[in-house]
């Protein structure tokens, strides 16, 4: 093995985590409002923020007009909680999952909802299951991009337009750097903490009007707790909350997350919009398969380029002597190169999801700038060395 030198330049910002991410380049507190910290939420202008929060999220995004866009509690957990609660037993249902949270959807729609129509099609970290085997008579939960397995649906072609059921997707680490096929998708739901940097605790729920007509149209059988419900009951069957889609929030939002949120739909705005988003992120993962190209040690856990995720780059270990190590033993080593990376203040929060393959996970969402990346390549053949020297 040829000796590694200890890299003389680091990232000027060594944060790599897949959630909370990043800042956006040149973040600063002082760049947010704070006209309204200690102002009701519910007051004229504290509305008005949030409202603006959901017309600026639209423009961006380019989400049809006849969409509905919410911000509700509890990150992109509670979103994708409360579209299954408020939506799913109408039929049956079809779980798609390649990672630990669509999978951990599939276990709350089979153990909390206990609903017995369900079909689960699944495939292992690094892998796709078979999208032409889905029934899009059925209602269909999947993620777009699985954070912890960086693997990616490749578009929207394959969901049916015809379809009956409604089609539910965990968005949280796609959207604002991935090409989102509105019409295919009923529910979207994502956090401000993924693509964008920002703040955690507030989930965003986009509804196509075939999302609303179910919940009008149908009540589900269990009782549904206050921070779910989307509908009340009215004079004529189910009317929808609409204060959720016009700023008025369910529970208490962290205005200061807010303003975050709000600073980051602007620098993106500024950047050039949603396109020159996607290509941040495309470049960031670019540099990192350059880098992959030329390194012996490292590999994608995808195999095939065009299912790789663009923001959460999973890699697994290659060297022979590595990847012969009981599973143990492999969580052991990275985690001995993230603890290198971590006291050399060059690389935080690499390690691979605990439940994933050992290995290591790359942020390469659109906050992060190219030219960390390429700092941080040298540091990890170096900890790769210098965690192999002490194996040995």
């Amino acid at each position: 093995m040829t000796e590694v030198t200890k890299p003389a330049a680091r990232p000027d910002n060594p944060r790599f985590s897949s959630g909370p991410c990043t800042k956006r380049p040149n973040w600063s507190l002082n760049n947010l409002n704070t006209d309204l910290l200690g102002r009701s939420h519910r007051s004229k202008p504290g509305k008005a923020r949030l409202k603006q929060a959901i017309d600026e999220t639209r423009s961006l995004l380019g989400i049809p007009d006849d969409y509905l866009i919410g911000i509700v509690p509890a990150s992109d957990t509670g979103a994708v909680e409360m579209a299954m609660w408020s939506l799913l037993g109408e039929r049956g249902v079809d779980i798609v999952f390649w990672e630990s949270f669509g999978k951990g959807w599939a276990s709350d729609i089979k153990g909390q909802l206990k609903l017995s129509d369900t079909r689960t099609l699944d495939a292992g970290y690094g892998e796709l299951p078979d999208l032409d085997a889905i029934d899009f008579s059925r209602d269909v939960i999947f993620t777009w991009n699985g954070t912890t397995s960086g693997v990616r649906v490749p578009n929207g072609e394959w969901i049916d337009a015809d379809r009956t059921g409604l089609t539910i997707c965990d968005a949280t680490s796609a959207v604002f750097a991935q090409d989102l096929a509105w019409d295919k998708l009923d529910v979207t739901t994502y956090s401000w903490q993924k693509v964008l940097g920002g703040e955690a605790a507030h989930g965003m729920l986009i509804l196509s009007p075939r999302a609303v007509a179910r919940l009008l149209s149908y009540t589900p059988p269990w009782p549904m707790p206050k921070i779910f419900r989307l509908t009340k009951a009215g004079k004529n069957g189910n009317e929808l909350i609409k204060g959720i889609f016009e700023g008025a929030t369910i529970n208490t939002p962290g205005m200061l997350a807010l303003e975050d949120y709000l600073d980051a739909l602007k620098w993106a705005a500024d950047i050039g919009g949603l396109q020159n988003m996607i290509k941040r992120a495309d470049d960031n993962t670019s540099a990192i398969a350059d880098w992959v190209a030329r390194t012996d040690w490292i590999d994608f856990l995808c195999v095939d380029e065009n299912l790789r995720s663009n923001t959460s780059v999973c890699l697994k270990i290659t060297d022979a002597k590595i990847a012969a190590m009981e599973s143990a033993d492999q969580w052991l080593f990275v985690k001995k190169m993230v603890a290198l990376l971590e006291q050399e203040g060059a690389a935080f929060d690499l390690g691979a999801y605990k439940d994933a393959p050992p290995g290591l996970r790359i942020w390469a969402g659109s906050t992060v700038e190219r030219s960390n990346l390429e700092a941080l390549f040298p540091w990890l053949d170096w900890a790769f060395e210098h965690a192999s020297s002490e194996q040995a």
